[in-house]
């Protein structure tokens, strides 16, 4: 029996559904909009229900977005003929972040992982492989993240569109910027060796 009351206790149950938040932060989190105001509460569950209702996967990407096609497949400004392939779509933020990348995404919105049930059938490639044959790109940029899971889906993907007049290319990996290669482990050591440039 929950020492809470009904809706209170549902609450809860519902906050601890997201991802890293625990009993002790969802009860937190269930007593902090409760001694909110009526006002608060009601624009939180009036942004969950149109962030539901609102969003929905680009047509021609698979990105989130409340327009379709999405701002970066819509831009005048990119170049829709280099495509950086990633897992999800907060993936491209981070390479946003990097400000040196001008063209366009494709989100997978997942990684081959046969422990999870997770297969080639479950990523998201059918619109990449359609604009590939239709000849609208000449570079695909894996960028899956540098996991086990990560890696399959690349060497997956490469060697799906290996039979496609497309250059195939897998972003790099190693040191971090401003680390110490002391503190790097013997795989990040490895590839960082692998992946070196000339000067």
């Amino acid at each position: 029996m929950s020492r809470y009351a009904e809706p209170m206790a549902r609450l809860i149950e519902e906050l601890r559904k997201l991802p890293g938040v625990g009993t002790k932060s969802a009860q937190r989190f269930a007593f902090h909009i409760l001694r909110g105001s009526d006002e608060d509460a009601a624009a939180l569950a009036d942004a969950v229900r149109e962030l539901k209702a609102g969003l929905r996967l680009c047509s021609i990407c698979n990105n989130i977005t409340d327009v379709d096609p999405c701002a970066y497949c819509a831009s005048p400004t990119r170049n829709r003929r280099l495509v950086c392939v990633v897992e999800e779509p907060t993936n491209i933020e981070a390479v946003e972040r990097s400000r040196g990348y001008q063209g366009v995404y494709h989100v997978l919105h997942g990684t081959l992982s046969p422990l999870h049930g997770v297969g080639p059938d479950q990523l998201r490639t059918g619109t990449l492989v359609a604009r590939i044959e239709r000849g609208e790109i000449d570079e695909v940029i894996l960028a899956t993240s540098p996991t086990l899971e990560g890696e399959a889906t690349a060497t997956w993907l490469a060697s799906a569109l290996r039979a496609f007049p497309v250059r195939i290319t897998r972003i790099a990996t190693g040191v971090p910027a401003g680390s110490d290669i002391e503190y790097a482990d013997e795989v990040t050591m490895a590839r960082a060796i692998e992946g070196r440039r000339e000067l």
